[in-house]
Order: C-alpha cells, then sequence, then structure tokens
C-alpha cells in the first residue's frame, strides 16, 4: 500500500483496490453482528420464563426483573454518552469483554441469590451490557457502506430477541431451573462472543475516501458534545422523541411477547419467536441496506425519514387489520415487528449517519445514539412502573396496542418537524464533497 498521506488521490486510490480492502466491509458487519448477537445471550433469555405466580416487592416477579434490568440499562445508557463517545479505538476490545464478563457474574448470581433480592442481579448484569452496542457499533460508522454494515449490525438484535427466547425455552424444557436458565444460556455464548470481539478488534479504520464521502469520526470530549447540541438540538431532539416512543413499543413487544400471543389467543412454541423475527429482519435489512445506494447526504436523510414513516404506517394497518378480523396472530407480529424495526433501525443506521456527513461536523453516531437509547430506555423505565399500577386491568396486549397508537401521533409528527428541518452550519451550505441539494 501506497504510504502517501491520508486524503490524497493516491492514497484514496490505494485504499480501494485489493482483495484485503473489500474484504474489510464483511469482516466488520460479521464481526458486528455476530458478537451483538451472542450478547443477547446474557441479557434475554429470561424473559422466556413466566415466573408465574411469583411476586417481589408488590409486583409479578417477571415485572420486576424486567424492570430491575431495564434500570441498570438505562443508568448504562447515561454513562455511556460520556464512556463511549470518548472511548479510543484501541481499548474497545478489552472493555466489551470486561463488560461481558461482569454480566455474566451477575447471572450466576441471579441464581444463588434467593428470592426476591435476586431482583437485584439483573441490574447488575444491565448495568454493563448497556454499553455493548456503542463499542460494537463504533468500527462500522463514517463508511460509504455504513448503512449496509449498521442494517447487519441491527439485524442481530432483530433476531436475537426471538432466538434467545427460543434459546431460554429449550434449556427450560431440558429441565434447567428459571434461576439458572439466564447464566446457561449466557455460558452458552461467551466464547463465541469473545472470537467475535477480536475479529471486530481487527476491522482497520475508514478509510480517505469514505472520510471525505462522510466525515471524521472522533471521540468527542464534553465540549464537542455541548456544541454540537448547541448547533443541532432542535433537530436531535425531534429524531430523538421518535426514538424514544419507538423504543418504549418495541421493548413492550420484545420483552412480553408471550403474554402478547397468548392475547392473541395463540399459545406460542418456542420456534415461533425466532421465525417471526426472521422476516422482521429481512424486510429490514433491505429497507435500510438501500440507504447505501444513495450517495448523496441531505437525499439519504431525507429517504430515511420516509423509512420511519412507512414503518409507523404499517404499525398502524396490522392494528387495524387485526381489530377487523383480517390478520391472524402470526402476521400480526411480523407486521408490527417490521413496523417498529424499520424507524427503530433506520436512526441506527442512516438518521444520524447523514446528519453527521451532511453537517461534516466530527463525532460519532456512539455520542447521538447514546443519547437517544438513555432517554428511550428511562421512559421504559416510566412505563413498566406505570405498567404496575394497571396491572390488574389492562393485559400486555392492550398495553402494546395503546402505546402504539401514541407513538404513531407523536412520531408522525416529530418526522414531519425534521423532514422540512434545514441545516444551518455553514461547512453544510460550502460542503460539494457529497454534491448534497435540499430536501424538497
Amino acid at each position: 500500500m501506497t504510504t502517501d498521506r491520508p486524503g490524497s488521490i493516491a492514497a484514496t486510490d490505494a485504499e480501494d483496490h485489493g482483495v484485503a480492502t473489500w474484504l474489510q466491509p464483511l469482516l466488520a458487519v460479521v464481526a458486528a453482528f455476530g458478537a451483538y448477537f451472542c450478547m443477547y445471550g446474557l441479557r434475554k433469555p429470561f424473559t422466556a420464563a413466566t415466573y408465574a405466580d411469583a411476586t417481589a416487592f408488590g409486583v409479578g416477579l417477571k415485572q420486576a426483573l424486567v424492570i430491575s434490568q431495564v434500570l441498570g440499562y438505562t443508568l448504562s445508557k447515561f454513562i455511556g454518552i460520556r464512556v463511549v463517545s470518548e472511548m479510543p479505538a484501541r481499548w474497545r476490545a478489552a472493555a466489551l469483554a470486561g463488560l461481558v464478563l461482569v454480566a455474566e457474574v451477575a447471572l450466576v448470581a441471579f441464581a444463588l441469590v434467593p428470592r426476591p433480592w435476586n431482583v437485584a442481579c439483573l441490574f447488575l448484569n444491565g448495568l454493563p451490557l448497556g454499553m455493548v452496542f456503542g463499542l460494537v457499533l463504533a468500527p462500522l460508522e463514517g463508511r460509504r457502506v455504513t448503512e449496509l454494515l449498521t442494517a447487519g449490525l441491527c439485524a442481530s438484535f432483530i433476531l436475537a430477541g426471538g432466538v434467545m427466547k427460543s434459546t431460554g425455552v429449550w434449556l427450560l424444557q431440558r429441565g434447567i431451573s428459571e434461576a439458572w436458565m439466564p447464566a446457561a444460556a449466557g455460558a452458552i455464548y461467551l466464547v463465541p462472543l469473545a472470537a467475535f470481539t477480536l475479529l471486530l478488534h481487527a476491522v482497520k479504520p475508514p478509510s480517505s475516501r469514505d472520510r471525505a464521502a462522510r466525515s471524521e469520526r472522533r471521540p468527542m470530549n464534553a465540549d464537542d458534545r455541548r456544541q454540537f447540541l448547541a448547533r443541532y438540538g432542535g433537530v436531535v431532539a425531534a429524531i430523538v422523541a421518535v426514538y424514544v416512543l419507538t423504543n418504549v413499543v418495541r421493548n413492550l413487544r420484545d420483552d412480553f411477547a408471550p403474554e402478547i400471543w397468548r392475547g392473541l389467543g395463540v399459545t406460542a412454541p418456542a420456534a415461533v419467536f425466532t421465525q417471526t423475527e426472521f422476516f422482521v429482519a429481512l424486510g429490514v435489512l433491505a429497507a435500510s441496506g438501500a440507504a447505501v445506494m444513495i450517495r448523496d447526504n441531505r437525499r439519504g436523510f431525507a429517504f430515511s425519514l420516509g423509512v420511519c414513516l412507512v414503518g409507523f404506517l404499517l404499525l398502524a394497518v396490522a392494528i387495524l387489520a387485526r381489530e377487523a378480523g383480517l390478520l391472524g396472530g402470526f402476521a400480526f407480529m411480523v407486521l408490527t415487528g417490521l413496523g417498529l424495526y424499520l424507524p427503530y433501525v433506520a436512526i441506527h443506521t442512516t438518521v444520524f449517519e447523514r446528519l453527521l456527513a451532511m453537517t461534516r461536523e466530527p463525532g460519532t453516531i456512539g455520542f447521538l445514539m447514546y443519547v437517544a437509547d438513555a432517554f428511550g430506555y428511562l421512559a421504559y423505565v416510566g412505563v413498566m412502573l406505570g405498567g404496575g399500577i394497571l396491572a390488574r386491568r389492562v393485559d400486555s396486549l392492550t398495553l402494546f396496542v395503546a402505546s402504539s397508537w401514541l407513538a404513531i401521533l407523536i412520531s408522525v409528527i416529530a418526522i414531519g418537524f425534521t423532514w422540512w428541518w434545514r441545516p444551518m452550519h455553514p461547512s453544510v451550505a460550502s460542503s460539494t464533497q457529497s454534491q448534497e441539494r435540499p430536501l424538497s
């Protein structure tokens, strides 16, 4: 490879040729998908258990466990705003390994500590896991194929939610107790997670042509973060509002999938959780991956907002069609999953990526995603706590449908504002590298 300085024509031409260079995107997406998929093995299998007739601190045990883990996950997202945005690349693999080991130890403690005090162990499990996504995402951003790479990453948590429930049910059916099942599931995924982490560490940074097309990505200190929000706080707030609502409803569907299936009148076998999410992942991958073909960053930004709108339209159609008796349980779960994951994944893959690219601001998607995630999970905690009060009157399916309508209404308004937003930073108007044009 040439030794020309980064950014020169010779250097960028050399960076874009050769088998090794073309293998980098494949290496990145396989490593990121595998690492985050395996992380779910330490996070979600416990939701496959019902913990029937067990209570903790005045609410159902399962609800208490979900709330406890989400509280830890939420605190982790607020911590991650700083930790993830400032993390140097050389420390990511070690940090990831340490976080995962702490999470598995917490699951072992969950099995050993008697009820209801073991509820606190899931808080300790969620606390480290909340920072994993940012560390896995960082090597993928700022590339000309970032949407494709991050769509592959997001496919991991779409599929993993169902697969890990199936794993949990499989372990329970083989005589593993509800107390030990989460730790056993986590142990299954520890070794492959370590292998994918090493693979992710081997991914090379973006080329100079990537940086020219999408802007430079670098760690952000406190001043960088404050200045970015001072410039773009309005549009970030609108995007975060959409994300918060989508995240709440998505988590309701994910964490209480067995209860929602029962509300639909269906006894769901273990495999059905994986089957529904497979179709959801296919649709989301196609929509998100298509954004990589749009070179103009403003058009890519507008396209991603359109994907969000389509998702909420599908969600509304699914609810109305089921109420009219036109959809069975399987189709309802697939369509609602697709409707929720289209905007959820678009924000992960394209919205923030193209916002940084068209403003030419140096920074990271990780910072913006952790701002969104922090408030998204904080809102979900509020819903879970409120759900405890309404538990005797409102079943999981009813809560899911009501939350979906609220998300549709507010999100459409927020997307409408974002659609007509114009970046005011001078570098946007003067930039010719991405040949950007107005949205309309």
